[in-house]
C-alpha cells in the first residue's frame, strides 16, 4: 500500500511539473506572438475572478501559493 500511494505521489508531482512548464510556455509564447492560445487573457480573466471575491479569494489565493510552494 505504501509503494502505491509513492507512485501516486510521484505521478501527480510530475504532472504538476508539467502542467507549471506548460504555462510558462504558454505565457512566454503569448509575450513573444501576441496570445495565440489565450493563456494570458485566461489569466488576467483568474486575477480578476480572485479580486471580485473578496476575503474568500484572499484565502483562495493564500492557499493557492501554500499549495505551489510544496
Amino acid at each position: 500500500m505504501k509503494k502505491a500511494i509513492t507512485t501516486i505521489t510521484s505521478w501527480v508531482n510530475d504532472l504538476s511539473d508539467l502542467l507549471k512548464a506548460l504555462i510558462v510556455m504558454g505565457v512566454l509564447i503569448g509575450l513573444a506572438y501576441g496570445d495565440i492560445f489565450g493563456v494570458i487573457a485566461n489569466i488576467g480573466r483568474l486575477m480578476s475572478n480572485i479580486g471580485d471575491g473578496g476575503l474568500a479569494g484572499l484565502v483562495a489565493l493564500v492557499l493557492v501559493v501554500t499549495w505551489w510552494k510544496k
